[in-house]
């Protein structure tokens, strides 16, 4: 059958493998083959990918894909090459001659889809290709980096409506993003310039994902402990620093744990090769800063473990979006610690990004992004469900109760802490604003310290004023003040307390003062006592189970059984069978199949081409390539 001949859902099935689409898919898919222009805002997972690229297979022209990310651009052409379908990729990893050769071939009209980086597009040898070529759609991935509003504004964005004017005649506009406020996704459509736009959201909601905040007091045992529980599974480690990242990857490496390291720091030539042991699987985990991940559709990833807290709650949610793509449950855990935002500080203060912006222009993002780190720093003080938090910050209102975060599933009961709240203003007033939390918390528990006589808070009235109460439990009140913004606390080196507006309403007004505490010990809580979200989450504390093991109870759940004996025995023969075809493809072997799909091949144990095709994530294509290899595999038990 001919790609002009066939419709969306012959498409869909014989090149992607699946039988029908996902929320929202179709909707964005009809309004670009309507000639409309789209932006579509769907959380990581979603499947944004193929709302561009199924109409690009079905349009007489090309469609350009604007991408920042080189990973990305690599990785789904692979894909899109893997599935039978030609593609390119053009950007600064090629060399010229490679970068000529593909533009030759582009200018044949080889190419349907072409993945470009927003700085080639006002080049000359682009332009003189795009201006002699039928370009019918320009596709905007990441498009949030087009807004000054954003938390990934990159001015080289600004040229994708440059480059649109020039062209001859304009195509449609497609955006698509993972994260946008409501400020973000009136800045695409405005700087983007979309006419008559259909414009959906499909909900920042990854049902599948567990949420957890742990503040530890050794963030490296506990990371250590959750690795030993969760051996043979995929994960990411995020670290804040390249120091952080060189620490934890040898110290686990030493330990004998299957984890790779990947930072800025390393040569070109390390990062491709770490980055492939773990595309690849020959590395179970990496550990990374911020720059690993952007538009790795590894689908495998059964945790992401923040060592330390990120900049923003999009960068957050973005990186443990990166977890459970397939669907299958997936746990984010963020191990939080104070110096973590004076780190976020520094990084905001000498953003090179900003640094070929105007002044003006320059102080309105930094300001934008202090602003977001201050949410950022509320989702680790919260007591209310964690998910609801991320999903407000978008502008979406759910229950407040998820019963999959570590704030649910903990029992909390109302405190009134009015009497507590009241000398903590006051200490901080009569102490003329001068000072930071723990020079605060110690003077009302009483301490008598060096520092305290020598800053003489030992004589401030307030001094052993709350003496009876844990430390633990004046720290968690003070962050209470802090997220209800009774007090605000700077964010540089000092960590200054100070008083806001609303804090005359405590100091003066009498307001009383409720939170949520938890009511089983703080202490325990606060430092490692596991969590209670039980087997279904496969992080139980003895859970002895192997990682592939747990992986297969998770994927079996999906299509409502449960493997026995038999079925796990086949999985693996599979997963093997799987590994020696992207060996030999040279392709990770996700690309091939995902563990969703091998997991259905184990409940529906195909015979025929016809059964093998109603498998999830089989097409015709890949059948033809390798489904014969699969049908022995499975007939072989």
């Amino acid at each position: 059958m001919d790609m002009d001949t066939m419709d969306k859902y012959e498409i869909l099935k014989k090149y992607f493998g699946y039988d029908s689409f996902r929320e929202a898919q179709e909707a964005l898919i009809d309004s670009i083959l309507e000639g409309r222009d789209t932006l579509g805002i769907m959380p990581t997972g979603a499947g944004k990918s193929l709302c561009y690229q199924i109409p690009a297979l079905l349009m007489d022209g090309i469609t350009l894909v604007i991408s920042p990310l080189i990973s990305l651009m690599k990785d789904q052409v692979g894909s899109l090459n893997q599935a039978g379908i030609h593609a390119a990729f053009l950007n600064s990893s090629l060399t010229m001659n490679q970068y000529y050769k593909a533009l030759s071939f582009a200018r044949q009209g080889r190419y349907p889809i072409i993945y470009v980086a927003p700085e080639r597009l006002v080049t000359e040898e682009f332009l003189d290709f795009a201006l002699n070529s039928r370009i019918v759609m320009v596709a905007v991935d990441e498009a949030h980096c087009v807004s000054q509003w954003g938390q990934d504004f990159r001015p080289s964005y600004l040229k994708i409506l440059e480059f649109v004017e020039k062209l001859p005649k304009r195509p449609i506009i497609s955006a698509f993003t993972a994260t946008a406020t409501k400020e973000v996704r009136d800045d695409i459509l405005d700087i983007l310039q979309l006419q008559n736009p259909t414009v959906l959201t499909t909900g920042f909601d990854r049902n599948n994902l567990y949420f957890a905040v742990k503040t530890v007091k050794d963030r490296y045992k506990a990371v250590r402990d959750y690795l030993s529980q969760h051996k043979g599974e995929s994960g990411i480690i995020y670290c804040l620093t390249r120091k952080h990242v060189e620490e934890v990857c040898e110290r686990l490496m030493k330990e004998g744990f299957s984890v790779n390291r990947y930072h800025a720091g390393l040569s070109d030539e390390e990062r491709r090769k770490n980055q492939d042991d773990f595309i690849y699987d020959r590395v179970q985990v990496i550990c990374a800063t911020s720059a690993f991940g952007m538009g790795i559709d590894k689908s495998n990833v059964r945790f992401v473990l923040h060592y330390g807290m990120p900049k923003n709650i999009e960068s957050y949610y973005q990186e443990a979006g990166r977890a459970g793509r397939d669907g299958e449950p997936a746990e984010c855990i963020l191990y939080y610690a104070g110096q973590d935002v004076i780190t976020n500080q520094y990084f905001i203060d000498y953003n090179q990004d900003n640094q070929e912006l105007d002044e003006l222009t320059r102080r309105f993002v930094m300001e934008k992004d202090q602003e977001r780190l201050k949410k950022m720093t509320f989702y680790c003080f919260t007591n209310e469900c964690l998910r609801d938090y991320i999903l407000r910050y978008f502008g979406e209102y759910g229950a407040n109760y998820c019963n999959k975060c570590s704030n649910c599933l903990t029992q909390f009961e109302t405190v009134d802490v009015t009497g507590a709240a009241r000398a903590i203003l006051g200490c901080v007033e009569s102490s003329r604003q001068r000072y930071g939390t723990t020079v605060i918390i110690d003077t009302l528990h009483g301490a008598n310290t060096a520092k305290i006589r020598s800053y003489r808070m030992n004589e401030n009235p307030y001094y052993g004023k709350l003496a009876k109460e844990p430390v633990y439990r004046l720290r968690k009140i003070l962050q209470h003040l802090q997220v209800e913004e009774y007090l605000l606390v700077t964010n540089d080196e000092y960590a200054i307390v100070k008083l806001t507006v609303k804090s005359r309403e405590i100091l003066l007004e009498n307001k009383e003062v409720k939170m949520k505490m938890a009511k089983e010990q703080e202490g325990e809580k606060a430092f490692g006592k596991k969590d209670k979200q039980g087997d279904k989450w496969g992080s139980k504390t003895g859970d002895k189970r192997s990682g592939s093991s747990k992986n297969m109870q998770r994927a079996a759940g999906i299509f409502g059984d449960s493997f026995g004996e038999e079925e796990e025995n086949l999985f693996t023969k599979l997963r093997n069978l799987r590994t020696e075809i992207a060996r030999e493809e040279k392709v990770p072997p996700y690309i091939v199949f995902s563990d969703k799909t091998l997991t259905h091949m184990c409940l529906l144990k195909p015979k025929t081409k016809e059964e093998m095709l109603k498998v999830s994530g089989v097409g015709e294509f890949k059948f033809e390539k390798y489904g014969e290899r699969f049908l022995a595999c499975i007939q072989s038990i």
